[in-house]
C-alpha cells in the first residue's frame, strides 16, 4: 500500500495557494522539479501555470519537439527536463530577435551549451526551416510578434505554414499569448503586444490546422486588455488564452 501511494505521489504536483493537488504526467512532474534549472524560473512556474501547459501539450518522454521563439528558455529547459536524453528540443531564436537584443543570441547559446538534448536555430523569420517529423511545436507570447511592423505581412501565414509542415499528422501546435479585447486590430501587436484571440484561430487553422481545445488556465478577467503588457500596472497579470492545434492525421 505504502509503495503503490508514493508511486501515485511522485506524479502530483501541489499548487501553492491552493487546496487540491493537480496530478500531473511523471516526466512533467520530473521537470519542474528538475534541481538543475535555475532558481527564478522555477519561481515563476505557478504564475505561468507550467505544469498545465506541458500537460496540455502532451509532452512525453523521447518526443522532438520545439520552443519557437525561446525568448530566455524558460520553456526550453522545461521541455528538455521532460523529453529526456533521448528526445530533442528546437530552441528558434529569430535572428531580427538577436540583431535587436543582442542577449537573445547569448541566452540561446548558454541553453544549447547546457542541454545535450537541444538543438539551436537562429534564421530570420522569413527564412524559418524546422526539422520535420516533429511531435509539438509550443509557443507561448509570442504568436503577435508575427505581425509586428517590421516584418512582412505575410510573416504569420508563412510561420505557420512551417510549423504545419513540420510536424507529424497528429501532431500539436501550443500557442499562447496575451489576449486583446474581441474585435481588436492587428495594430495591438504592436502598441500594446496583444492580439485577439480570433486572429490567431483563423489565421492557423487556414494554414491546415484544426482546433482542438482551448484552456482558461491562463484567463483573468480583471485584465480589461487594453494595457501595454509590460506596464508595471499589468506585466505578469494578464488575461491570456490558450489554444491547442492539431495537424489532421
Amino acid at each position: 500500500m505504502t509503495h503503490r501511494w508514493m508511486l501515485a505521489a511522485a506524479a502530483v504536483l501541489v499548487l501553492a495557494g491552493t487546496a487540491p493537488a493537480l496530478a500531473l504526467p511523471t516526466n512533467v512532474a520530473a521537470a519542474l522539479n528538475d534541481s538543475s534549472r535555475p532558481a527564478a524560473d522555477q519561481a515563476r512556474d505557478a504564475a505561468r501555470k507550467a505544469g498545465e501547459t506541458l500537460e496540455l501539450a502532451g509532452v512525453r518522454p523521447d518526443a522532438k519537439v520545439a520552443d519557437l521563439i525561446m525568448g530566455g528558455g524558460y520553456f526550453t529547459r522545461l521541455l528538455s527536463a521532460a523529453i529526456g536524453a533521448k528526445g530533442e528540443v528546437v530552441a528558434y531564436q529569430p535572428a531580427e530577435f538577436i540583431q535587436f537584443r543582442a542577449a537573445y543570441g547569448d541566452e540561446q547559446k548558454a541553453v544549447a551549451a547546457a542541454l545535450a538534448n537541444v538543438k539551436a536555430i537562429n534564421m530570420s523569420l522569413g527564412a524559418l526551416d524546422l526539422p520535420d517529423g516533429l511531435d509539438l511545436v509550443l509557443t507561448v507570447q509570442n504568436y503577435h510578434d508575427l505581425h509586428l511592423t517590421p516584418f512582412p505581412k505575410d510573416t504569420a501565414a508563412k510561420v505557420n505554414a512551417e510549423v504545419f509542415k513540420s510536424l507529424k499528422p497528429g501532431g500539436v501546435y501550443l500557442i499562447i499569448d496575451h489576449s486583446a479585447a474581441p474585435g481588436a486590430g492587428l495594430e495591438t501587436a504592436n502598441t500594446i503586444h496583444r492580439i485577439d484571440p480570433a486572429i490567431v484561430r483563423r489565421e492557423v487553422e487556414a494554414a491546415g490546422f484544426k482546433l482542438d481545445r482551448e484552456a482558461d488556465f491562463l484567463r483573468l478577467p480583471s485584465d480589461p486588455r487594453t494595457a501595454n503588457v509590460f506596464s508595471p500596472a499589468i506585466r505578469g497579470k494578464t488575461d491570456q488564452f490558450v489554444m491547442r492545434f492539431v495537424k489532421p492525421k
